[in-house]
């Protein structure tokens, strides 16, 4: 292996357009929340099983994230990223253009399977930032995925109103062709590759890192419980609050998203905070938080005003605890950033898939008194993890 280059200093303009392009990409994810009903009385799935399209998309960046993510330790990383986005603006096209429920899916799982661009621009973040502000620019560019994710709800249920679903997925496919040439043009090269692996080498160099690097194994489990939480939330929710007794329209619905602003400033804080050593203690943080918060939630038909309490302190602890695994696991490895971020994403995207399928389930069972319970559990056993492993941390020989 040759060695990695060192890091170089990171412009403030360079770091707001990775922000903005991770925001955007996992927006094309999350878009579909607001508009499950309509998806589903168009195509003909019944309202209970209106999950499967998010999951299906998740399972699509489950499969993108074992073998793309990787791709970042052996070819050059800006290459690859304008490559995924300008596939992701086709792959958006698609949905938009989809004329069975079988395309449909198949769309919605190629949006996810190139929307892991994000983990590939973090990587590249976490690489080109100096080591003493890893942190913080790894909170940085996370706080736009979140606030992409809350704009993706209000932005999609908006224009579904005015237009229809399918404009959602027209002006995301010409918004994400714009983003990647502005990629193309001001996203440093960085250092170049040390791995000089085959592909196959490196895919099944991901099952050794997971065998080498605790740390990774641990917050990778921490990372499926959280987000299996986070889902459990936001993908039925559009359920309830259309009908009875709220009646809300898919805008107001996609308005409660903007709730969870606070999880842009628990990333940044969060991001600060990992720089000077509290990673354990704003874990923790992040964990009771996103334990408290199915309390209010509970309660939103007493008062809308409750469920935006809850969405905002779930926003703000999973970005935090989100950041500060971010931060612990690229203390490991710098010759395999992109395996390490894809490894434990693969963790996110199952979380988020299995909490997805649950959790429209147990609303048609179990009403939202049952998913507020699902939630909230899954949320107590993110914090057992947490407290048999807290005194696990990256071990030195993981560092070469």
């Amino acid at each position: 292996m040759r060695p990695v280059a060192p890091p170089m200093e990171l412009r403030r303009p360079i770091i707001v357009l990775f922000a903005v392009a991770c925001g955007l990409s996992v927006a094309c994810v999350t878009f579909a929340e607001p508009l499950l009903d309509s998806i589903a009385d168009e195509f003909g799935i019944s309202h209970a099983a209106a999950g499967t399209v998010t999951t299906v998309t998740q399972l699509g960046y489950g499969l993108g994230l074992v073998l793309l993510v990787p791709l970042g330790d052996l070819v050059d990383r800006r290459r690859l990223i304008v490559a995924h986005a300008v596939l992701a603006a086709a792959a958006l096209l698609a949905v938009a253009a989809a004329p069975s429920a079988a395309i449909l899916y198949a769309a919605f799982a190629a949006v996810g399977l190139l929307a892991v661009v994000t983990q590939i621009l973090v990587a590249h973040a976490a690489l080109l930032a100096d080591p003493a502000e890893r942190g913080r620019v790894v909170g940085l560019v996370t706080s736009g995925v979140i606030t992409g994710i809350l704009l993706a709800r209000a932005i999609s249920g908006g224009l579904a109103d005015l237009l229809g679903w399918r404009a959602v997925y027209v002006c995301a496919s010409a918004a994400m062709f714009a983003v990647g040439l502005l990629l193309l043009a001001f996203v440093p090269r960085g250092p170049r590759m040390a791995a000089r692996l085959a592909y196959p080498q490196l895919l099944r160099s991901l099952a050794t890192l997971f065998a080498e690097v605790t740390i990774l194994r641990v917050r990778a489990a921490l990372a499926a419980l959280i987000f299996a939480s986070n889902t459990i939330l936001w993908t039925p929710l559009v359920l309830p609050l259309t009908r009875e007794p709220f009646w809300l329209t898919r805008t107001e619905v996609g308005l409660f998203g903007l709730a969870g602003a606070a999880g842009a400033i628990g990333a940044t804080l969060a991001g600060r905070l990992a720089d000077r050593g509290f990673v354990q203690h704003v874990t923790a943080a992040g964990l009771l938080l996103m334990i408290l918060a199915w309390l209010p939630i509970a309660f939103m038909h007493a008062s809308l005003v409750l469920l935006a309490l809850g969405a905002l302190a779930i926003s703000f602890g999973l970005q935090a605890v989100h950041v500060s695994n971010q931060s612990l696991i690229y203390m490991t490895r710098p010759d395999a950033r992109s395996r390490l971020v894809a490894g434990y994403m693969i963790f996110y995207s199952i979380g988020s898939a299995l909490g997805a399928a649950a959790s429209t389930l147990v609303y048609a069972r179990a009403g939202w008194l049952g998913v507020c319970l699902a939630g909230c559990a899954t949320s107590v056993v993110a914090m057992g993890v947490w407290w048999l492993t807290r005194n696990v941390a990256p071990d030195d020989a993981a560092r070469r």
